[in-house]
């Protein structure tokens, strides 16, 4: 399977930016569309943002849009989520995933095939 690794979380200011970078292993990234998700204490898993094999097409949870922008760099195999305009309620642990389901909705977490370890995401008032 695909193997991810996040990067780029850490503590940032209500109000600022950070960028999440999520790697992956293989040759056949751009076979597979590609989600965001968080987990925040005491939370379910919620879908944050999904990007198609090409990145034409994108995806947002409510909270996140206008806020948060999903990219992706086949050549490089790696996905983004650029974050502006960050509030305390977005402090959780971000996981990149592999969309498993071609036809499955993105804001299902169960259509997803591997994940990543996760990255803090801490924002301070």
């Amino acid at each position: 399977q695909v193997q991810l690794v996040e990067s780029g979380g850490g503590l940032v200011q209500a109000g600022g930016s950070l960028r999440l970078s999520c790697a992956a292993s293989g040759r056949t990234f751009s076979s597979y569309a590609m989600g965001w998700f968080r987990q925040a204490p005491a939370k379910e898993r919620e879908f944050q943002a999904g990007i198609s094999t090409t990145g034409i097409s994108t995806i947002y949870a409510d909270s996140v849009k206008g806020r948060f922008t999903i990219s992706r760099d086949n050549a490089k195999n790696t996905v983004y989520l650029q974050m502006n305009s960050l509030k305390p309620e977005d402090t959780a642990v971000y996981y990149c995933a592999v969309k498993g389901v071609y036809s499955g909705s993105y804001y299902d977490s169960s259509n997803y095939r591997s994940w990543g370890q996760g990255t803090q995401v801490t924002v301070s008032s």
